[in-house]
């Protein structure tokens, strides 16, 4: 393709700077996965389908890991950033369907952030006991939101320091409801026979999965949040597979755990009440337990989901802007600190946006989810068609029916036959309508200054 080279061409910017191995890379997936998730979820997931709150859990990390072997086999071919993005222009070629790609899924980052930002504020309120309204706790998100935005300015070597750190806390969080909940089980509280109670309401048994499935799949997304960490990567060609399949075998044990201990200590229809299900966990298995302090661990959780997540979001600008998908100022990395800050700033106002017009944790949550099970559907169909496309160096290769299904259930996830609330479709339209008029802004950008884009993984 033809392309115009000028001064600010980010081809000639910084590369970004290869800092993490697979321990940190292996923080970096189970902590992303890990967080908002389960700390905000779990109840949610508990009042739409009862006692068996793990089987939502359960099916949830099954179709995620049948996508994540489609992702290992992309990221493995093309080791670049962009992830989604990249694999979507390859397959179709088509830059309207991969800038609306790219868009969808740097939307899910804020929403996944937002939602953290959301959880963090109501933790904050029970941390310093006092009554949070609704506008004191939007600030309190904005405040941590603008928190996290410093940490990536910082750069990504800070950022992933500060997951590591982040993502132990988290984890000390989830052993904290595990011990605290064996132990008030082994001596005669809670009940475990819930966990095969079904209570679904008007719906069946069957519905009630899935509806709660369309929920809990928001804890299990995060894995395809690395493949954006690809240029950032030492070796991913080697080390990605085994993992990211780690990452994922982790956090599904650690989630159907935490669910089948919470919901046998405490009533799914009181679990499901508020956005801190865990917390409620601690205080019947212990009382005497300081609930200050697993407030904290709570807000430390969360916050690194939406560090993760910004993270993710700015890099993959980064990766489009590179590639004159989007305009390239967006692609401009500072050259002291080697971090993309156009595309940092312009994420976190985003995030402000959401932060100040939607309420609830839970919505945010599904509208993340629902626009990760579009891209997720597309990326099976990707890794199909690029079959043909062969590359020199060896990749892993997911067997062929895997994609398939990846494919039929994320589509089906993502449809309303599943009985998602109607306020998600609304807030994914309107995040997409956004992207659309970006789109209009880029080719009228590109038009004007003689630039025709190229695709990512075209060399510039």
């Amino acid at each position: 393709m033809a392309d115009v080279t000028d001064r600010t061409d980010p081809a000639q910017q910084p590369e970004l700077k290869r800092v993490m191995g697979p321990w940190l890379l292996l923080l970096f997936i189970v902590g992303d996965i890990l967080g908002t998730g389960i700390y905000a979820l779990t109840g949610r997931v508990a009042g739409e389908v009862g006692g068996a709150v793990w089987i939502p859990f359960l099916v949830a990390f099954g179709v995620a890991m049948v996508t994540g072997l489609s992702y290992l086999e992309l990221v493995t071919k093309y080791p670049q950033a962009a992830g989604a993005a990249l694999y979507t222009h390859k397959a179709f070629g088509i830059h309207f369907v991969t800038f609306m790609v790219t868009f969808a899924v740097m939307s899910s980052g804020i929403t996944s952030a937002a939602t953290a930002a959301k959880a963090f504020a109501a933790n904050f309120a029970e941390a310093f006991e006092f009554d949070g309204k609704g506008p004191l706790l939007t600030v309190i998100a904005l405040a941590f939101m603008a928190a996290v935005a410093a940490i990536n300015l910082r750069g990504v070597g800070e950022s992933v320091k500060a997951n590591v750190l982040l993502t132990c806390v988290e984890l000390s969080g989830l052993l904290i409801v595990v011990c605290i909940g064996l132990w008030a089980l082994g001596f005669g509280n809670g009940d475990f026979g819930r966990i095969i109670e079904f209570d679904t309401g008007d719906r069946t048994a069957f519905g009630g999965v899935i509806a709660a499935t369309t929920l809990a799949f928001y804890a299990m997304v995060g894995f395809e949040d690395s493949v954006n960490m690809a240029e950032e990567t030492k070796e991913p060609n080697r080390i990605f597979p085994r993992i990211l399949l780690t990452g994922l075998l982790i956090t599904g044990a650690i989630y159907v755990v935490v669910s089948i201990t919470a919901v046998a200590l405490v009533p799914p229809e009181q679990l499901a009440e508020g956005d801190t299900p865990l917390l409620q966990v601690v205080k019947i298995g212990a009382p005497g337990f300081p609930t200050q302090i697993f407030a904290f661990i709570t807000m430390f959780a969360v916050a690194n989901s939406a560090l993760i997540n910004m993270l993710m979001a700015s890099r993959l600008l980064y990766g489009m802007a590179k590639h004159k998908v989007i305009p390239r100022v967006l692609g401009r990395v500072d050259r002291r600190r080697r971090t993309p800050y156009i595309a940092i700033l312009f994420t976190t106002l985003l995030a402000f946006g959401l932060l100040a017009f939607v309420d609830q944790v839970p919505e945010l949550g599904g509208t993340t989810a629902l626009l990760l099970l579009v891209v997720f559907t597309i990326v099976n169909i990707a890794v199909l068609v690029l079959r043909r496309d062969r590359v020199t160096h060896e990749h892993f290769r997911t067997p062929t029916p895997l994609p398939v299904l990846g494919a039929v259930c994320c589509a089906y996830l993502a449809t309303p036959f599943t009985d998602r609330n109607p306020q998600q479709y609304a807030i994914a339209g309107v995040l997409l309508v956004v992207g659309v008029v970006l789109w209009a802004f880029t080719a009228l950008w590109n038009k004007q200054h003689n630039v025709r884009p190229v695709g990512p993984g075209v060399d510039i």
